[in-house]
């Protein structure tokens, strides 16, 4: 079955479509989220964050570790040993880096 002209064009246009409405979502929320802060400056109702080094190496740690490793070996299984197999490992050893990080800090601090 062969598609018109027109729908070829509507369906070309989808995407493009959803990413002009997605970068407008995401511009007023910057926007918006910058306006809230300037007001919350102005007010003195501002309280900053603090942010937790060991906890954000923790959760990265075992997320890219686990990803990596299951790249790797689904990477093995399929495609045997080649070069993209990097795209395993390189997340695995980030992971490991991360994790000896956490480790090594943790055991500083005590």
């Amino acid at each position: 079955m062969e598609r018109s002209n027109a729908a070829q064009i509507i369906i070309a246009l989808i995407p493009i479509v959803g990413i002009v409405m997605g970068a407008v979502v995401v511009f007023f929320y910057l926007l918006w989220n910058h306006r809230r802060k300037i007001l919350l400056i102005q007010t003195g109702q501002l309280k900053e964050k603090e942010f937790d080094l060991l906890t954000f190496s923790l959760l990265c740690g075992l997320l890219l570790g686990s990803v990596g490793l299951c790249l790797t070996i689904l990477l093995i299984i399929i495609g045997g040993r080649n070069y993209g197999l990097l795209g395993g490992i390189i997340p695995f050893s980030s992971g490991i880096a991360l994790l000896a990080f956490f480790f090594i800090k943790r055991s500083n601090n005590r």
